[in-house]
Order: structure tokens, then sequence, then C-alpha cells
């Protein structure tokens, strides 16, 4: 094989190169720290779970905006054949009115992200941004009857359209800003139950990171000796939630504030829009042991008071700590 072919395959995609760019570039830090101190200053309450879409699980936004682009292309295959305008330009109508709810969700998670992740999002703002004024003036002028002016900014929105929804996708799969950052523990963790230290190793009302089979978890000890554990890192960007408050039997995440049940993981409030994955734990000989929920097969067995009630008799298991399951 001649060099040539070789230095193409080690080449870096042009694309991804531009992109990994814009992650480190810092320039318009500034910017993004004023736009994101007021997204999150808007009076928005409730609403802003809403917006990031807890109740359903997942980001909102990636469904708001299935409308507005659906609605321009729908228009562009209309624009490839005159004299059907009217319905190109009801269709393009429909999209602006769509975009705007769209934006609002899509800010709104924006202002919870990291900065590497911020600065491409505002390239992604910009570009929808972009589209949204073409969209208006290819509306504009189909209203005038210039049919021709209209479809081609009709055109030129859904390139701009098509580069924000590039930018869109490196967000979400490359830098993953709306993943379950969480997702892979139960995977990972093996069944069965886990040594994770002396009940005296917990100080009641602290957090404390242990680990289990190489994944952070949190250990919460009740003043009234109920134990609850839950996977460490936070499921919207990782964030340690050792570091976090602990307050009303819920863990507040130091990063972006969301806040968890400690008896179930259960996510209170956002900007997570996933659960943590939680621990059954119990009491034996004096070191407390905890095990993934729900794992297939296993008997449910309770938690807090009722484990430490259960006394020091259990067996602990030899090899690698982990005790016997039931």
């Amino acid at each position: 094989m001649s060099a040539t072919p070789r230095r193409r395959l080690t080449r870096q995609n042009r694309v991804l190169w531009l992109l990994d760019r814009l992650e480190r570039e810092p320039r318009a830090d500034a910017v993004i720290d004023t736009l994101r101190k007021g997204v999150r200053a808007l009076p928005l309450g409730r609403g802003r779970d809403l917006l990031h879409g807890r109740w359903l699980g997942h980001p909102v936004h990636p469904l708001l905006v299935q409308v507005p682009i659906g609605s321009w292309l729908s228009a562009a295959v209309l624009d490839l054949r005159s004299g059907r305008s009217r319905e190109s330009g009801l269709l393009v109508g429909v999209g602006l009115g769509a975009a705007a709810p769209a934006a609002v969700a899509g800010w709104v998670d924006w202002a919870e992200l990291h900065h590497r992740q911020q600065r491409v999002g505002l390239v992604h703002a910009l570009s929808n941004t972009a589209a949204v004024g073409l969209y208006a003036a290819s509306l504009a002028c189909r209203v005038k009857g210039r049919e021709a002016a209209g479809r081609a900014y009709g055109f030129l929105g859904l390139t701009a359209v098509g580069l924000g929804g590039m930018l869109g996708g490196h967000l979400a799969y490359r830098q993953a800003s709306g993943a379950n950052h969480a997702e892979e523990v139960p995977n990972v963790v093996s069944e069965g139950w886990h040594r994770i230290g002396a009940v005296g190793e917990f100080p009641a009302g602290e957090p404390v990171r242990r680990s289990v089979d190489d994944v952070p978890v949190l250990v919460v000890r009740e003043t009234g000796g109920a134990i609850h554990a839950l996977a460490e890192r936070c499921s919207h960007l990782a964030g340690p939630l050792s570091e976090g408050t602990v307050a009303d039997g819920c863990v507040r995440c130091p990063w972006h504030g969301s806040v968890f049940r400690l008896s179930d993981g259960w996510n209170v409030r956002g900007p997570a829009t996933a659960p943590q994955p939680s621990f059954e734990t119990r009491i034996t000989d004096g070191h407390v042991e905890v095990r993934l929920r729900h794992q297939e097969g296993d008997e449910h067995v309770g938690n807090g008071r009722e484990m430490a009630a259960q006394g020091t008799g259990t067996r602990s298991g030899a090899a690698h700590g982990h005790g016997d399951s039931d």
C-alpha cells in the first residue's frame, strides 16, 4: 500500500476536527455565562422541569423539534413543484409557530450543560435562529406573491436547519448532553450482596462515597439508623452526589441542582430526567452490605431500619467482600 492511502486512513475527519475545536474555543464563554444566568433567572417555576422532560423520562426538546423540521422539510418537497406555494406557505407557518416552544425547551436544557457542550449548543442555537429568520422571510415573500424568492429563502432555511441538526446530533451523541449518565450501572454491578464498610464508617446524615465493582456508590445513614445507597454519579451529567447536600430524605447534586430521593433514587427535581439506580442495604456482622435493586431473580428485601433490625447473624462473603444472596 502506498503512503498516500495510509495517510488518508489516519487523517482526522475535517468536520470532527472543526467540532472538536469548537468545543475547546473559549472566546464566547463570557456571552455563554451571561445567557446562562438569564435563562436560569426566568420565572418558570414547575414549568422548568416540564421543559426539561422530567415527566417524559428524557429531554423533551428533541420531541418538540420534530414539528418544525417535519413541516419545513415537507414544504421543501412541495416547493420542488410549481403552483404549490400556498400549501408550502402553510407548512412554513406551522413550523415557525412550533419553533418557539422547541427553542425555549432547548435553552432551558442548554443552561444546565458543561461549557464544552454549551459552546457547541450556542452555535446550534444560532444556526436554528438563522433558519427561523430565513423561513420568516420566506413566508413574507409568499404572502406578497413572490413565490420564487419564497422558495429560495425556504431552501436556505432548510440548509440552516440541517446544520443545526448536525450540531444537535453532536451534542446528543458525541457529547451525551441529554443521555442518562447512570444507565450502565445495572449492567456493570454484579449480582449479590457487596460489603462496603463498617457501620461506624458512615456518619449519620453525611454523604459517603464507596465503590462496588468499580462503580461509585453514595451511602447515607440516617440518624434513626436507616441506610440508603444510590449510584453516586448523577444521571444528568455524572456530577458527584457524594459532594452534594442531604436534606429531607433527598440528595442534591452540587453541579446542576438535580434532587434525588434517597429511599429509591427517584428524581424529585430536574434537570435530571432519569432516576438514580438504587441499592438495597443490610447490616451483617456490623458491616453494611448493598445489592442493586430489582435484579432479575432476586427477592425483594427492604432496606433502612428493616435491614438494621436483621442483626448480625448473616455470614459475610469471603473472597470479594460479598455477602450471601437471599
